[in-house]
């Protein structure tokens, strides 16, 4: 009888923001994902993500053994504790000890920090390559990545996110898992060029439906030609603060046709080109709370008006803490039904569900972390709603996937009744409309909706609102690199954006 083949499955994924105000611990991977074995398949199957892929190759393919490793995520936050990824890359190295391997597939981010290594999703690449030096090795990554060159000495096929917000996720995997598949059934060999100059891009001008980054898209997938496999275009992650911050390209080859690799090495060149000749379109302006807000409320077009603070983002980073929105909001005093999304306080929220809905309460919200980004704001409500916070994500973005946002409460103003504002115990992105209606907040019926989001949020709701105005307030991933203390002068060097 023929041996099935095995393919190994892990996952790291998690973007650091050197910044943010809260590291991630493992209580913040636990709340997210934490998970091995063969539940993980039955969980994640159906969902719009990379592990949603690998049970779909699982189903199609029982002549592979698919054994799941540990799989790790938590929502962007600051660098991750040294224990946390200690313990992953640990059971990483026992499970790859057991057994025989055809194939290792890693589900990665690309901008993970940790509070003492820069680049731990390489590391976690070279000890598989150390343990399996001649087992085929692919990996996926987010677009936001930031790539050093060692890549191409590690991995035999790789691929990234082709669309911001990121709705190919499970595409991409599929991608990774096609070429393992030919490297242990057919013997392919590759060849991978990685260019990556330092530039950088602000993510806030990096939606790919269009713009300079779909430009830089058909530049990737027009050098995608025989021999070349892949090219993958990276935007980078700036609050990162690596050396490797900024835009690279990546590029997988066949090497029975370029043994030299020198096509993989000019596809590199081709579009790392357009790289240098887009980047001054993605250096945008944002204007100030204030100023969206006066923008949004002198919209006449009916619908949905949404502001979204990008500083704030909690897919940036953010602690869903600052108040510089907030605070505009208050001042704006909007008279059509309006919410804030939202705010994390775990004092808050819990004094919420303590007092019980109809009862009136007066808070402090925001600035938990300190008033470097704005003051807490006093605020007089009446808990309107409860949840004990889990839902399910209904929208394109990881469809299907579980999250849990804690106990929360929406408040409504009394002295300002057409606001009312989300607080929650954990951070949480306010992306989907998922969301909302755990909060029973109907969309329909707002005007405005103050949110603390960035692209992601138009994955849901691009369609939903007559108008998305995003604005720059003072926050950990705020658009004016000048205004963070930055340890390498590189990421900062055009900023502040001049005329």
């Amino acid at each position: 009888m023929t041996r099935r083949k095995r393919m190994a499955v892990a996952r790291f994924w998690f973007e650091g923001n050197a910044f943010g105000p809260e590291p991630a611990t493992q209580e913040k991977f636990d709340a997210y994902e934490w998970q091995a074995g063969p539940e993980v398949l039955n969980a994640m199957r159906g969902t719009a993500t990379e592990l949603g892929a690998v049970a779909s190759f699982a189903d199609a393919r029982p002549d592979w053994e698919v054994v799941v490793l540990r799989c790790a995520s938590a929502l962007p936050a600051g660098p991750v504790a040294p224990d946390v990824f200690a313990r992953f890359t640990a059971d990483i190295e026992a499970g790859l000890r057991v057994g025989t391997w055809d194939a290792v597939y890693l589900s990665l981010h690309g901008a993970a920090i940790t509070a003492d290594n820069d680049t731990p999703e390489l590391d976690v690449a070279r000890l598989v390559r150390s343990m399996l030096p001649k087992v085929p090795l692919g990996a996926s990554f987010d677009l936001h990545a930031n790539m050093p060159p060692d890549w191409a000495d590690v991995l035999d096929i790789a691929s990234a996110y082709r669309t911001h917000p990121h709705v190919d996720m499970h595409e991409t995997a599929e991608r990774v898992i096609a070429g393992l598949v030919r490297c242990a059934e057919h013997g392919l060999r590759t060849r991978l060029a990685l260019h990556n100059h330092g530039v950088i891009l602000p993510s806030m001008n990096m939606r790919t439906i269009a713009g300079p980054m779909h430009e830089l898209e058909q530049a990737a997938r027009a050098a995608t030609a025989d021999p070349v496999l892949d090219v993958s275009v990276f935007g980078g992650f700036p609050y990162s603060d690596t050396a490797a911050t900024g835009a690279s390209v990546f590029v997988v080859s066949d090497a029975a046709r370029d043994p030299d690799g020198r096509q993989a090495d000019a596809a590199a060149r081709e579009v790392s080109q357009r790289i240098h000749e887009l980047a001054p379109q993605f250096r945008v302006r944002l204007p100030s709370p204030d100023e969206a807000l006066a923008t949004a409320l002198a919209v006449t077009q009916a619908g949905l008006i949404a502001v979204t603070d990008s500083a704030d983002n909690p897919l940036s980073g953010g602690g869903g803490d600052t108040t510089g929105l907030l605070r505009a909001l208050l001042a704006a005093d909007p008279q059509g039904p309006t919410v804030f999304a939202s705010i994390a306080s775990p004092q808050s929220a819990g004094a919420a569900h303590r007092a019980g809905v109809g009862a009136e309460l007066r808070l402090t919200l925001g600035a938990r972390h300190g008033d470097r980004f704005g003051a807490g704001v006093p605020v007089h409500a009446t808990v309107e709603h409860l949840t004990d916070g889990h839902f399910r994500n209904i929208g394109p973005m990881q469809t299907g996937v579980a999250r849990f946002c804690g106990p929360s409460a929406v408040l409504r103003l009394v002295a300002k009744p057409s606001i009312r504002i989300i607080v929650t115990e954990r951070v949480a992105a306010a992306d989907d409309p998922a969301f909302y209606a755990l909060h029973g907040v109907e969309l329909a019926e707002l005007r405005l909706l103050c949110v603390k989001a960035k692209n992601h949020f138009r994955a849901a709701f691009a369609e939903v609102c007559t108008r998305i105005i995003d604005c720059d307030a003072p926050g950990p991933a705020c658009l004016d690199l000048s205004l963070l203390p930055f340890r390498h002068p590189h990421i900062a060097a055009d900023y502040p954006l001049t005329d």
